[in-house]
């Protein structure tokens, strides 16, 4: 009967000690869970739309040529962005910006680096129209959807209508607000698993949001402000030859400031910065931790963080650790001309 009691109060301590962990890990956090996504009143989720929103995104016949599709940059198997510095577009045409991932993206307030799309229905009709990119005039892509059967029934079935500019966004804006990147074992950590992170992901995790004052930028539960940062990446000579938010808002303090990506599954999304200068997540580090490049606009955010090798490696651990579970996400099938 002893025994019986002795191991009972061992077992109720190991209950409570791990109920503590779970809750002081949420204590210490500063970044914390994902909310559910956010959706915009005017453009509700329906099975049917994200369905329509899933084609068109990996439709190559939205592109001039017949070529390029949204997937064609925005690759599932790269994490959903792209695996080279620049991508191609039709004719092989090339822009000077790293597609960005689309995991997340329902997220953030403003889209592209420079934040000139003000929401993900108005983001995802940009590359269609972009001439290095997909380089379909509207009147072209709504003639051409108009022409195909099951693309006519589809959108008077969701909207009522026809396919137009507007329909178009929010299919695929719908479609997008479902690649979100969430069960990683750093969300885990945070539901009270011990066994989520080891050691060295756990101290890069203090040093993430302690000294390395990575917070400062990749702040809140999707790893990112938001916001528009000059940390010198492209300066050279004295000048910029891509001046970011600048060409946006023709605000001197936004020269070559461009947009604090999200660090979920950042491990999936190489390479890295705005201008894919940076081949690994290693590279990239050493970039941020001797504080970017100094220019006369650098942010006041950023300077040297004097991190040990073995800090940064502790960190990457961490950075590892916010890789999200994989999505069963498939192309679907087409509708037939």
């Amino acid at each position: 009967m002893k025994k019986k009691w002795i191991f009972i109060l061992v077992l109720g301590w190991a209950v409570f000690v791990s109920s503590k962990i779970g809750l002081d890990a949420q204590k210490a956090d500063v970044n914390g869970l994902l909310p559910p996504v956010p959706i915009p009143a005017d453009n509700p989720q329906t099975e049917a739309k994200i369905r329509l929103g899933a084609q068109l995104y990996f439709d190559p016949r939205l592109s001039i040529d017949n070529t390029i599709s949204c997937a064609s940059c925005h690759m599932p198997e790269h994490g959903w962005a792209d695996n080279i510095p620049f991508s191609d577009g039709v004719n092989k045409a090339f822009g000077n910006r790293n597609a960005p991932t689309v995991l997340n993206s329902a997220y953030l307030p403003l889209q592209f680096w420079d934040g000139r799309a003000k929401t993900l229905e108005d983001q995802a009709v940009g590359p269609i129209q972009n001439p290095v990119e997909m380089n379909m005039p509207m009147s072209v892509a709504l003639d051409r959807l108009k022409s195909i059967p099951g693309y006519v029934e589809q959108f008077k079935k969701v909207f009522g209508t026809g396919p137009t500019s507007e329909t178009i966004g929010k299919a695929i804006a719908a479609f997008e607000r479902t690649v979100v990147s969430t069960d990683s074992a750093y969300d885990k950590h945070l539901r009270g698993d011990p066994k989520a992170m080891g050691d060295s992901a756990r101290r890069g995790m203090a040093l993430f949001q302690g000294k390395a004052r990575c917070v400062a930028c990749h702040s809140g539960p999707n790893f990112t402000d938001g916001r528009f940062h000059n940390i010198g990446i492209g300066y050279k000579g004295g000048t910029f030859g891509d001046k970011g938010r600048y060409d946006v808002t023709k605000d001197d303090k936004d020269l070559a400031a461009f947009k604090t990506p999200t660090l979920r599954s950042v491990t999936l999304t190489p390479p890295y910065f705005h201008d894919g200068s940076a081949k690994t997540l290693e590279d990239a580090l050493k970039v941020i931790n001797a504080g970017g490049i100094a220019n006369p606009h650098r942010d006041p955010l950023f300077g040297p963080r004097n991190l040990t090798p073995a800090e940064l490696a502790d960190i990457l651990e961490f950075l590892k650790a916010l890789t999200g579970a994989p999505l069963a996400i498939q192309p679907p099938p087409l509708p037939k001309a």
